[in-house]
Order: C-alpha cells, then sequence, then structure tokens
C-alpha cells in the first residue's frame, strides 16, 4: 500500500493545540492505515490504496475541519516526491556552514514564479533560491529567520504554503522510505 505524508499547516501554533492521538484518530476514520506523526504532529505519515493525492488532500482537509472546528491547509506528498525532493539536492550549490536549508509546499503548481530568483527576502538575510513544480527552496541563517519564507510566499504566490526543514523531510524518507 502506498505511503503518503500530510503536512498539515498551522498545527499546534497560534493556540491551535492538537494531540497527535487526535491527529490519528481523524485520519484512521478516513480508513488510512499505518498512521504516524513525525517531530511534531503537523507531520503525518500513513498508507492509504486511494492513489489519487488531490482526493486524499480534500478528503483529509474535510475531517479536519469537522474534527478540529477550523481549516487547516493541508499538502500532501508520496515518499517517492519525497525522495525525489531529497535526491534532487536543490542546496548543493550553497554554502552550507550555519545554514538551515527549508523546503515550502504549495497547494498548487504555479506556471510563473513572480519574484526574480534567488530572492532576498526583506529585512533579512534568509533567501528563496529556487522553485520547481509545488515545492520552492530556501535558505535561512538563524537568528529567527526559520518562519520568514512561508509568509514571504504565501503573499508572493497568493496561496497557501507550509514549510519544512529540508532535514526533517530527509529524516521521514530515511524512517518510512522502505
Amino acid at each position: 500500500m502506498p505511503r503518503y505524508v500530510a503536512f498539515l499547516r498551522g498545527i499546534n501554533v497560534g493556540g491551535h493545540f492538537v494531540k497527535k492521538e487526535k491527529l490519528q484518530e481523524a485520519f484512521t476514520s478516513l480508513g488510512f492505515q499505518n498512521i504516524s506523526t513525525y517531530k511534531q504532529s503537523g507531520n503525518v505519515i500513513f498508507e492509504s490504496d486511494y492513489g489519487n493525492i488531490d482526493e486524499i488532500k480534500k478528503k483529509i482537509g474535510i475531517e479536519l475541519q469537522e474534527a478540529l472546528g477550523y481549516d487547516v491547509a493541508v499538502f500532501v506528498r508520496n515518499i517517492a516526491q519525497l525522495k525525489e525532493i531529497v535526491e534532487s539536492e536543490p542546496f548543493k550549490k550553497q554554502n552550507k556552514e550555519g545554514t538551515s536549508f527549508l523546503v515550502t509546499f504549495l497547494t498548487d503548481v504555479s506556471t510563473k514564479f513572480p519574484v526574480k530568483l534567488p530572492a532576498t527576502i526583506p529585512k533579512s538575510t534568509a533567501r528563496v533560491i529556487s522553485w520547481k513544480g509545488m515545492e520552492v527552496f530556501s535558505e535561512t541563517h538563524g537568528g529567527g529567520e526559520g518562519a520568514l519564507p512561508n509568509p514571504f510566499l504565501e503573499s508572493k504566490l497568493k496561496m497557501k504554503a507550509t514549510t519544512r526543514n529540508r532535514n526533517t523531510i530527509r529524516e521521514i524518507v530515511e524512517k518510512y522510505g522502505a
């Protein structure tokens, strides 16, 4: 059975605290199997034989709205897609020392990126480096910059997004990719 990861935006931040058991219960009610969370409850790993990622995302969004009482932006990728991100190594030409590399998941494919890349995020040293399909790649340099790419990209692209550290994605692929 194929394995997927749902990256949930805004879980356990901004007053929206959700226990992982409640999330697992919601995912179980959808017929998903082998459900677990990773590092934070906003990363839910599960198996499903639905096969259509858009349909899976829609089902999760509806169920979470009912279970939690508020909209949760849902970004679903299968393990093969995440493995491709890790293996493509979009950060290989970047300075590694003291840098965090981030992947921002988008809700839709953007056919044109509205900002010339690489682009420095205003009032910071954080930079958006590249973009491919439904993922945007950024680098930050500490000092609270880790949260900057998401609102910057949402404002420029006019769509919801959620950002994860590349190391978290790599760890998910290593742990759940077998």
